[in-house]
């Protein structure tokens, strides 16, 4: 087993939970909504409990032989594209968008099953047609199916941030698979066509780029959140205010536990500190690529590039979008951002990392 990446995952881990602790509490003591109030751990004991169960998969995974994962790619992928189909008919409604499943006092959440389903899924068919990957008509066509029916499924929710992150991973497995490049010119001018039908079809879509482009110029309406944001960001400074000291998160910043978590962050532990999380998610995302360029085969490179693919496109995306560099989408920060789902998932594929480091080469595993 790798012990670098094994500690890199718990080092980001540790520090994240702490975080949801600390920009959660004052919105579970005063919630508005009456829910949570007065309970200022609220968030942080599920947050951890999903942590202990997360490490738990992580070690179950990561004992796991390679082979279960090629054995059980497809129904992965099967199970997640049911359970996206019943959310439309048994989802529960959150901020306007049905994207959960209620299972008593839980929830989860299909669209973070079918990531790294597509990811097992795809890296079995790519084995599957290694010498007809050039053809259009093995190449292609049955991924593009498979990618085109989960990302209609997600907009029914509507969920975009996920179809951009699904397309995206799908687009790097088949690139790394062998695919022509052609075929992905292609598909980005398609996938450009897409958001323009997209934008005339749902107009909040078209309002968030508008607001991305000057959020100032509706500071209490559409632009409110990533202003709160700015001023969270700003507000640390080079060293922060301190940890448990940030002033946005007594209900001035919205989702400042999910999505924006990271604003947190910046405001409590300075440039310094987000730089030095950055850094370890960027050590993380080198290591896991590290494993993949020395896996024992194809498949388990195809998997291990495909979840550290997803880790980065997700840390990327989050940052971006509390910083404004792109328009605001509901995108979680790894490790960091409140819930369970996300989080249970994303052990367990450190977990399936983990699992195909056992299998490098004498000399190879890191320490």
């Amino acid at each position: 087993m790798d012990i670098s990446f094994l500690a890199l995952v718990v080092i980001l881990l540790a520090i994240g939970v702490t975080m949801v602790l600390s920009a959660s509490f004052a919105r579970a003591y005063f919630d508005p909504g009456g829910v949570t109030k007065g309970k200022a751990t609220y968030y942080f004991i599920r947050q951890f409990i999903f942590a202990a169960l997360g490490v738990a998969a992580m070690i179950t995974c990561s004992r796991l032989p390679v082979g279960f994962y090629k054995r059980f790619s497809m129904p992965v992928l099967i199970a997640a594209v049911i359970l996206l189909m019943l959310v439309p008919i048994i989802g529960t409604n959150a901020n306007g968008a049905k994207r959960w499943i209620g299972l008593g006092a839980f929830t989860i959440q299909p669209s973070e099953i079918a990531k790294i389903g597509i990811i097992l899924a795809f890296a079995s068919m790519i084995c599957a047609r290694r010498g007809r990957m050039k053809s259009f008509r093995y190449g292609i066509l049955p991924f593009a199916a498979i990618l085109a029916a989960i990302v209609g499924l997600l907009v029914l929710e509507p969920h975009f941030s996920a179809s951009i992150i699904i397309v995206a991973i799908g687009g790097v497995m088949l690139f790394l698979g062998g695919a022509r490049l052609i075929w992905f010119i292609a598909a980005a001018v398609a996938a450009g066509g897409g958001i323009a039908v997209l934008l005339t079809m749902f107009p909040y879509a078209s309002t968030r780029i508008t607001t991305w482009r000057d959020p100032f110029a509706s500071t209490s309406d559409e632009g409110y959140q990533i202003v709160q944001s700015l001023y969270s960001i700003g507000s640390g400074g080079l060293t922060g205010l301190g940890l448990g000291q940030s002033r946005q998160k007594y209900l001035y910043l919205p989702e400042e536990h999910n999505d924006f978590i990271f604003s947190v962050v910046c405001e409590e532990l300075g440039f310094i500190g987000a730089l030095l999380i950055l850094t370890l998610f960027a050590l993380l995302i080198i290591r896991g690529y590290w494993i993949a360029l020395h896996s024992t085969d194809r498949y388990s490179f195809l998997v291990a590039a495909g979840i550290n693919t997803l880790l980065a496109i997700q840390v990327i995306l989050n940052v971006a979008v509390v910083t404004n560099l792109v328009p605001c989408t509901g995108i979680s920060l790894p490790f960091f951002s409140y819930g369970g789902t996300a989080l249970l998932m994303q052990m367990a594929e450190m977990g399936i990392v983990l699992s195909i480091s056992r299998d490098l080469p004498a000399g190879r595993v890191g320490g």
